[in-house]
């Protein structure tokens, strides 16, 4: 089984943050710190591989599974926590970046491969970024405000 975590950011759901099926990505490599609610935190993103999602550098047809957990948000402070914690989105180029993304991500499964999609619904509703990838999923979690899907590749 191959694992690609596309925009794996500080690895935050799993549990194993160095699962051997997997290999990590983001497009940033860095340790963040700010103040929040006065604690200072830190966060560290340390990919395996630092690369963007729209241009993933992996031969076709490469992995069984890819996790695709892009950050969310078009408005955030750039230097706030939240921002670094999970990126943020251009407000106008984000359809276009998502459309690129999964057309990239299906590039790289394999035949029977999969995607598993996580969304969270604060500033941009899921069915907008359903429509910048051109596919509907085939099952997720449809009432909560933190959304996970999962995609198959169509032949």
């Amino acid at each position: 089984m191959k694992i690609l975590d596309v925009c794996c950011g500080s690895r935050m759901f799993w549990y194993d943050k160095e699962e051997p099926h997997t290999t990590y990505m983001d497009i940033r490599k860095a340790i963040y710190t700010a103040k929040d609610r006065n604690l200072v935190r830190k966060i560290e993103i340390n990919p395996d591989i630092q690369a963007d999602w729209k241009n993933i550098p992996f031969d076709d047809c490469t992995f069984d599974l890819v996790i695709f957990d892009p950050p969310h948000l078009v408005r955030a402070g750039k230097t706030s926590w939240l921002a670094k914690k999970y990126g943020t989105l251009d407000l106008m180029g984000w359809p276009h970046d998502f459309h690129c993304a999964f057309q990239e991500i299906m590039r790289v499964l394999k035949p029977t491969g999969t995607m598993l999609f996580k969304w969270n619904e604060d500033q941009i509703q899921i069915k907008e970024v359903f429509r910048a990838f051109g596919q509907q999923p085939i099952l997720g979690d449809m009432r909560s405000k933190t959304k996970w899907s999962v995609f198959i590749k169509n032949e």
